[in-house]
């Protein structure tokens, strides 16, 4: 067949300049070796393609039939050809990323902007959710990657840890007297306390810690958004768990303060999340080296 195929092009090349000559030049052969080309390709097919004179070659009804053909035929290899250049140079695709609102919002965006930057021919896709969500949608083969919460325990995922981040109680004006000097856990579970829901991982975390160290938390507030928790300890309605890094904003500008532990939650890190079994598509690598230069693939 591939033998053939060179036949086709070396026809398609002769048909376009009505000369064994002229497609021999543009082909870099001799002509002898174009005009032999197009006979075993008429006696393959058992037809006449060509009328030869003395001024040249026309083609036959049989030779113009064929020509629009191999031509259209010829015409989508090149474009297939193209489009595997596009994917290997990056100038096209698609990057479906898992993620949660505040770690798009608070990590995610400046390389998503350097990445769009880069390679502008390739697609975003993003899809929002928490971390068990995210997991999901990676063993589902509907994200390539994930950039969760961690810690992440599966044997089937490679976890990539990239930002350091620490989890701390934050309170507004009316419990801002709890700043002056740290606080025990025994006294912190005595107060109207402000949680992710349980499914977020961020929440479980702490909430480990908070189990190992002997207590059980009873949230007075159970929300669905970093952002929501924020929102209520600004407006004094408890002491709430938040990540640091992601609230930096309010702390800075006086809005909440941070209530330190006496003994402090361990940090913990804020990572890319992929399959292992499944090779990484070359935009999902080069994303990756943009996140963290340091990680070879």
């Amino acid at each position: 067949m591939l033998a053939k195929l060179e036949l086709y092009r070396i026809f398609n090349v002769v048909s376009r300049n009505n000369s064994f000559s002229k497609a021999a030049a543009e082909l870099y052969m001799t002509q002898p070796a174009v005009s032999q080309a197009i006979s075993k390709l008429e006696k393959e097919l058992e037809t006449l393609l060509f009328n030869r004179t003395p001024k040249g070659v026309t083609l036959t009804n049989e030779g113009k039939l064929l020509h629009e053909y191999v031509n259209s035929a010829l015409g989508i290899l090149d474009a297939g050809e193209e489009k595997i250049l596009e994917f290997k140079n990056l100038r096209t695709g698609l990057l479906r990323i898992g993620v949660g609102d505040t770690i798009s919002r608070h990590f995610l965006l400046p390389y998503l902007e350097t990445f769009h930057i880069k390679y502008p021919g390739i697609k975003l896709k993003v899809l929002n959710g928490t971390t068990s969500e995210i997991l999901a949608f990676i063993k589902a083969g509907e994200a390539d990657l994930g950039i969760c919460n961690l810690p992440v325990y599966d044997e089937q995922l490679k976890v990539i840890p990239c930002k350091e981040i620490h989890d701390i109680f934050v309170c507004g004006e009316k419990y801002k007297n709890l700043t002056k000097k740290p606080v025990s856990l025994t006294m912190l579970m005595k107060l109207p306390l402000i949680f992710l829901e349980k499914k977020a991982n961020s929440r479980n975390y702490v909430e480990n810690y908070i189990k190992e160290q002997g207590f059980t938390i009873a949230p007075e507030f159970e929300l669905g958004s970093h952002d929501l928790v924020l929102e209520f300890a600004k407006i004094n309605l408890g002491i709430a768990s938040v990540t640091k890094e992601f609230c930096l904003d309010y702390l800075d500008r006086g809005i909440l303060y941070e209530i330190e532990l006496q003994n402090k939650i361990p940090k913990r890190h804020v990572g890319i999340v992929h399959l292992k079994s499944v090779p990484l598509s070359r935009a999902t690598r080069k994303f990756i080296a943009i996140v963290d230069p340091a990680i070879v693939h």
